[in-house]
């Protein structure tokens, strides 16, 4: 966006094993990058912020929301980092209205999609006093796109027409033709009692589109026509194909136990087929994250089960998935995946460490190769996760990475 300044940024905490040395006040013993290629950056969010959500487009320029200020009540901030810089561009306001961004529970924050001309789209789940309120009751779902000049956003939108009891972290997907999708789970607006007193289990993840790039959505409509339930504050992640199809990554409750992860594809963003991807029985539920990527012929998933972290690529044309891939090590609440793929097929796989609803933890991340062997490319931020924070990563035009915590 013209009106970013990276002269006038915020310098970042970059760390690349090429260096030698550790900055921007990262752990003395954390391991960052691989000492022979320094091909990983990691990078502090700027400002203090947390959730971050980041995007590359095909220039190298990353681009990168995160929340600020109180976690009941956050903003979203909105910048850039611009290849060969070491800071980012002066951030910019994304929501209109103050203060209508949740950040407890690590879930309902902020996600970002880049669309036609790198545009930048916006979703969050709003608070219960945000406007515009939701007319059917509870929290909006709101949605906004930077302007025609991009150098600011539009006044933000709720996209729920015919749905109520918002929960969980909605998603938002977009391509280079125009399509916009943003997901969420809820009820039916007109759900009665009865189905009101099943839980998570009546619960449905419902899509609404936009065909011209996010000017107008059409109401929002069932992904699928059997019932799975929605595990209620677990986030959904979706992803647009170069092809014009759409996956999205969520997880059940069915009958109140099965909180499986279900992998849900389209080729045109209307009629989805479903795929479970991964099992796990709880009664409890785990408040989970999931993260997909783009890779060689494949979609990547990441996604959590029993403290582990996983990720297998799906052939997007079939929905069939690969067997899982965890990293080694202690599955000890392994939380929050985040997952970039380069154009070598290298997949680089992150997540947080021993966080919990009251505390943060530690960034972790391991490189595997194209085959998805584990290499010796990993490290490590000791108390790099604050507090309802978790990390985002993407895949350079050089074939590096960079995670941002």
């Amino acid at each position: 966006m013209a009106s970013l300044r990276a002269k006038r940024g915020v310098r970042v905490a970059i760390t690349l094993a090429a260096t030698c040395g550790l900055v921007g006040g990262l752990g003395k013993d954390s391991a960052a990058a691989d000492p022979a290629t320094g091909r990983v950056a990691v990078v502090r969010t700027p400002g203090g912020g947390f959730q971050p959500q980041a995007a590359v487009d095909p220039s190298g320029v990353i681009h990168l929301v995160y929340l600020i200020g109180d976690p009941a009540a956050s903003d979203i901030d909105y910048t850039q980092l611009v290849p060969g810089r070491t800071e980012f561009a002066s951030p910019m306001r994304v929501n209109s209205e103050p203060g209508c961004a949740v950040a407890k529970g690590t879930i309902r924050g902020a996600q970002l999609a880049l669309g036609r001309n790198a545009r930048v789209h916006v979703a969050w789940n709003g608070t219960m006093t945000a406007r515009p309120a939701n007319p059917n009751g509870g929290s909006p779902m709101l949605y906004t796109r930077s302007d025609e000049s991009r150098t600011s956003f539009e006044p933000q939108r709720n996209l729920m027409t015919r749905t109520s009891a918002l929960d969980g972290g909605g998603t938002i997907a977009a391509d280079g033709k125009g399509k916009v999708f943003v997901a969420w789970q809820a009820r039916p607006a007109a759900a009665g009692s009865a189905l009101a007193a099943n839980g998570e289990a009546s619960r449905v993840l419902y899509v609404a589109s936009s065909f011209d790039d996010g000017a107008r959505f059409t109401p929002e409509r069932p992904a699928l026509d059997h019932a799975t339930g929605a595990c209620p504050c677990c986030g959904t992640r979706a992803l647009a194909t170069p092809e014009g199809g759409l996956s999205i990554l969520f997880r059940a409750a069915t009958r109140g136990v099965n909180r499986d992860i279900l992998l849900l594809t389209s080729r045109d963003g209307v009629r989805f087929d479903d795929a479970r991807v991964d099992t796990w029985q709880t009664n409890m539920c785990p408040m989970s994250s999931a993260a997909l990527a783009l890779g060689k012929g494949a979609v990547v998933a990441a996604w959590e089960t029993k403290g582990q972290v996983s990720f297998a690529r799906v052939d997007p044309r079939t929905g069939r998935a690969s067997k899982p891939v965890h990293p080694r090590g202690s599955t000890d609440n392994r939380k929050h995946p985040a997952v970039a793929v380069n154009f070598r097929g290298e997949v680089l796989l992150a997540w947080a460490e021993g966080t919990s609803f009251t505390r943060g933890g530690s960034l972790a991340w391991r490189v595997f190769d194209p085959s998805d062997k584990s290499t010796e490319e990993s490290g490590r931020v000791e108390g790099g996760i604050p507090l309802y924070g978790l990390p985002t990563a993407v895949a350079r035009p050089d074939g590096g990475f960079t995670i941002i915590h």
